[in-house]
């Protein structure tokens, strides 16, 4: 893993970016669930959680398909 140096203003923890930073990678696909919850020092049910309560959605489940399913059930 590489590692990089930023300047965050003093009212944003470095916990926090750190979370903020694995939730936006996540979202976009650039880590996976368990991949980002290590970058942000957390159990991935425990990350799992905080992407809920942050709105970023946990599995990329068109709500189409859920439809298609729920009739082909």
């Amino acid at each position: 893993m590489s590692q990089t140096t930023i300047a965050i203003p003093p009212s944003v923890t470095e916990d926090e970016a750190k979370l903020y930073l694995a939730m936006k990678l996540f979202e976009v696909g650039r880590l996976s669930c368990g991949q980002a919850a290590e970058l942000a020092g957390y159990f991935k049910r425990t990350f799992m959680e905080l992407l809920g309560k942050h709105g970023v959605a946990v599995m990329d489940y068109p709500s189409t398909e859920l439809q298609d399913d729920l009739r082909n059930a």
